[in-house]
């Protein structure tokens, strides 16, 4: 059973890592990943980002929900904004983004994509290999 959640796992790291490729494909100006070793890199930052995604993330949506709720759900994309930038903290020249604005679109986009990756692509593929 362990061996299958792992697999689970892995198949989630490898969708969201390729969500992550391609918004950096989109908005190269904006988001930057080195795609030395044939995109270990991305790999890496969405291994990241899980990290802090259930780590940090939840603390900070704790601590910011009444923010959250005076802007209507307008802060919440800063929160994953600041997750963005502590993984380019992490990983230095790999991965990097700047900007304001489109950093914000990036943020929108990148949860958009992977809410499409969860419900159309990895649960489909996971319900085909559970048969």
């Amino acid at each position: 059973m362990k061996i299958n959640k792992w697999i689970d796992w892995l198949i989630h790291m490898v969708g969201y890592a390729l969500v992550l490729i391609l918004v950096s494909i989109m908005f190269n100006d904006t988001v930057y990943i080195d795609n030395s070793y044939f995109g270990l890199w991305g790999f890496i930052a969405v291994i990241i980002i899980f990290i802090l995604n259930r780590t940090i993330k939840p603390l900070l949506v704790w601590m910011t929900l009444p923010l959250t709720a005076l802007t209507l759900g307008l802060f919440y994309p800063l929160i994953n904004i600041l997750i963005l930038k502590i993984t380019d903290f992490i990983l230095g020249s790999h991965f990097y983004i700047r900007g304001t604005i489109f950093l914000f679109i990036v943020s929108i986009v990148i949860s958009i994509m992977n809410a499409i990756m969860d419900n159309l692509i990895i649960d489909n593929l996971l319900k085909g290999r559970k048969k």
